[in-house]
């Protein structure tokens, strides 16, 4: 009996032992792979500084929150900031010899009334320009002007759309202050798909991050997620850690969104998305059983936008949206990325749930409606007058965030620093109710006001727009921007 254990024993040893050693991650002479992944593509990351003078909090992160973005809440005095991140080389035009670079949105944004200085690997310092950000899925895009002699690589952008949990995640990005740059951390993909993270009132509107537990620091942010091939995955974003640095969760924009978003940016400078003028609501078991749903799917109309492609095509309050244009809706975040991503001017089927009943409206998408967009000139062609903030709905995310309570107005959901209104002292989570003599209830009739209140300014000497507004605490007062 011994005798045939032993016999077991060797036979398991030898079959056992070779299929363990070929599934260690090394390589024939016993290297780890991920070293000539790194050989490969480590040079094309870059450091980023931005030094700007702040007047406003660009951090309103609530001190309780785990989610943080990698910069520290910053104080209200005016005061020369220095900020820190990463970031990689997408595209490389040889004739003009300019590279361009992709990262985040909150590392580059303070630096349009700054200066930022982008060092690469070969340790050359060079100022770069922004070609522009997307603070809603924060994306950003920076322009360097390099010598013929300098040594650049250009990193390849991979698929995000085929990624699966357990894949290999490569992270490289510059934590914490200099003398640590293009650190490399290894891990694997923890999920993907994650949405409806509190990062703060500067939360992306749209979220479809992928989660790692490579190690991501404070300095990261900006920086690539590489998979095993080589090939970037993701934009290296945010952390979510009770004491700020890593605790093994980390978040990256997809490649594939950021992709789309660089396109914009780098044709036009902005972004511009398709919108129906909705607010979805995700479906709870408990909402499934009440409108006799067939699964825990699609998206609930919380509310339909007055004047929107949504109120036109005869979408109602309670329809629930089970597919968008022949994909399927499986939550808000999906569905809201899905219709961003559709071309405007486009016309989509939309299927329904309403009644117990299935139907299909047929809905033609408009360009989101933008305060920073739709305020870039005046009629003569003039200097833009943006007020410097965006608003949201009473029951959108940002709202629920800060536990808004009010049943009139829209939310303020950015305040862009030294800006109209930032001087005026508005905060993140102030309702505003009306605009000079107009109540404004909804997205559509807050830029109708504003739109209102400009022309009024453009035709008189008279720089002021009067806004009445229930602010945080609940009081209601008037508060002047000063256009001039």
């Amino acid at each position: 009996m011994n005798r045939a254990r032993l016999i077991s024993l060797i036979c398991f040893i030898i079959i056992t032992v070779p299929a363990l050693v070929l599934a260690l991650p090394v390589t024939d002479n016993g290297q780890s792979p991920f070293v000539s992944v790194v050989k490969n593509v480590r040079d094309a990351v870059v450091q980023i500084k931005v030094e700007a003078k702040i007047t406003t909090t660009l951090n309103n992160s609530n001190p309780n929150d785990f989610f943080k973005f990698f910069f520290p809440e910053m104080p209200q005095q005016p005061q020369q900031a220095v900020y820190r991140g990463s970031g990689f080389i997408f595209k490389y035009d040889q004739v003009k010899q300019e590279v361009y670079i992709l990262t985040n949105n909150h590392v580059i944004a303070p630096g349009k009334d700054g200066t930022i200085t982008v060092t690469l690997a070969d340790k050359a310092n060079y100022t770069g320009e922004i070609v522009g950000v997307d603070r809603m899925t924060d994306v950003g895009v920076l322009k360097v002007k390099v010598k013929k002699e300098d040594k650049i690589v250009v990193l390849p952008l991979g698929d995000s759309s085929n990624l699966e949990i357990g894949d290999w995640a490569i992270a490289i990005g510059n934590p914490f202050d200099e003398g640590l740059e293009r650190t490399v951390t290894v891990g694997v993909i923890s999920a993907i798909g994650r949405a409806n993270l509190n990062f703060g009132n500067d939360s992306p509107v749209y979220q479809d991050y992928i989660q790692t537990d490579a190690a991501i620091n404070p300095g990261n942010s900006g920086g690539p997620l590489i998979n095993i091939r080589g090939e970037v995955i993701g934009i290296n974003a945010a952390i979510t850690s009770p004491s700020g640095g890593n605790n093994g969760i980390g978040f990256a924009i997809p490649i594939n969104l950021a992709k789309r978003v660089a396109d914009d940016l780098m044709k036009t400078g902005k972004v511009v998305r398709a919108y129906m003028g909705i607010s979805p609501q995700e479906i709870t078991p408990e909402l499934k059983s009440s409108f006799n749903l067939p699964d825990i799917a699609g998206v609930l109309v919380a509310k339909v936008e007055d004047k929107t492609p949504a109120s036109k095509a005869g979408l109602k309050n309670g329809d629930v949206i089970m597919e968008f244009n022949g994909i399927l809706v499986t939550s808000v975040a999906k569905f809201r990325i899905a219709v961003a991503e559709s071309k405007v001017g486009s016309t989509v089927p939309v299927k329904i749930i309403r009644n117990k009943k299935e139907m299909t409206l047929s809905v033609q998408l408009e360009a989101y409606p933008d305060d920073d967009v739709a305020a870039k000139t005046d009629d003569n062609g003039g200097s833009s007058v943006a007020t410097g903030l965006s608003v949201d709905t009473r029951d959108s995310a940002i709202a629920k965030q800060l536990k808004v309570d009010s049943d009139k107005g829209v939310v303020i959901s950015r305040i862009e620093p030294n800006t109209p209104a930032a001087k005026a002292g508005l905060n993140v989570g102030d309702v505003i109710i009306q605009i000079n003599d107009s109540e404004v209830n909804s997205i559509s009739e807050y830029n109708q006001a504003l739109k209102d209140a400009k022309n009024v300014i453009t035709k008189s000497d008279n720089k002021i727009i009067l806004l009445y507004i229930k602010d945080r605490t609940g009081n209601f007062r008037y508060v002047t921007l000063n256009m001039g």
